[in-house]
């Protein structure tokens, strides 16, 4: 049976995802979806089957929404269903609903960040999903793929801009007052200080997710953010944050960026500088690297912080303190 009068088989899909009714193939350029779009003929052959499911479905069905908000586009996205993601979409962008949100503020394009399903991502933005939208938590979907390290989204937002050469602020803030390069550099630090104790099993998996979060760093510079943007909260530039689990293949990779000289002794609220944050750590692995870096990198040993003190004041009392004290 075909979805043409009710919307109760749709939301069936919520709670039985391998839910498929029977329908009979619709003629593709009704549905006025890019040829470009479709990558394949598989692809192809899903749109064709995926229509008869919304072709006739009204405005206010197509934008029903349950218990917890969902439209049926939320329900599919999040499903990775991406043929009636598309169908959906296409037809709710051209009723001016298709960055329509849930209860927690997210759009479809959240949820497809979230969930990674980074070809939905790529369709969403083609057929006009909007980039800068805040969810509950005050995240956009830049922020929710950096934060959670989801490169192939990422990538996929990328690839859109590059090919789309439209406008995006990569350095928007959150709520939290964080860019989306600070939310990944913050979670690349998190890896970074679970690796320190964890088993040898356990490191592998950790070391793959590390290098996942470079890479999404990595891309985010490419894209255009900035090591050295101040968050708002605390004014911390992503070396300070980077110096405060001694990250050294962070801090490499800041260093290395052209404007480097211009943010590496950039002050937080506090006044301490990546230097002093790094100086005043209680022997973690690679703080004695990290602070010989910084300073070849043209880090001021001279800057004093709020509290007058310069960055040799706050290395500990022991052997360790002293290898720092050195450089």
């Amino acid at each position: 049976m075909c979805m043409n009068n009710t919307a109760e088989e749709l939301f069936v899909m919520k709670q039985h995802p391998d839910f498929q009714p029977e329908c009979p193939s619709a003629a593709l350029q009704e549905q006025n979806i890019p040829a470009s779009s479709i990558n394949t003929t598989l692809f192809h052959w899903q749109l064709q089957r995926e229509w008869c499911k919304v072709e006739h479905l009204s405005p206010e069905v197509l934008c029903m929404q349950d218990a917890d908000g969902d439209t049926f586009l939320h329900i599919v996205v999040a499903q990775g269903k991406r043929a009636l993601a598309y169908v959906l979409a296409a037809k709710m962008a051209v009723l001016g609903f298709l960055d329509i949100k849930e209860f927690n503020n997210q759009t479809a394009l959240h949820l497809a960040a979230a969930s990674d399903q980074h070809l939905i991502v790529y369709d969403l933005l083609t057929l006009g999903s909007l980039m800068n939208v805040y969810d509950v938590w005050g995240r956009t979907p830049l922020h929710v793929c950096a934060e959670k390290g989801h490169l192939p989204s990422l990538q996929s937002i990328h690839q859109f801009l590059t090919e789309s050469g439209q406008p995006v602020d990569v350095e928007i803030f959150s709520y939290d007052g964080r860019t989306a390069l600070q939310a990944a550099t913050i979670s690349h630090n998190a890896v970074v200080k679970e690796l320190r104790t964890s088993c040898r099993n356990k490191c592998i998996e950790l070391e793959q997710k590390k290098q996942v979060y470079t890479q999404c760093i990595q891309t985010l510079l490419i894209m255009g953010a900035s090591c050295g943007t101040k968050d708002q909260k605390s004014g911390r530039t992503c070396v300070h944050i980077a110096a405060e689990e001694a990250n050294l293949e962070l801090l490499n990779i800041f260093l290395q960026q052209s404007m480097s000289l211009s943010f590496v002794n950039s002050l937080a609220h506090d006044g301490n500088t990546a230097l002093h944050i790094v100086c005043a750590l209680q022997k973690p692995k690679g703080q004695v690297a990290a602070v010989k870096l910084l300073i070849k990198r043209g880090a001021d040993p001279g800057i004093r912080n709020l509290d007058k003190e310069l960055p040799v004041q706050l290395v500990s009392a022991d052997s360790v303190g002293d290898k720092v004290s050195k450089q």
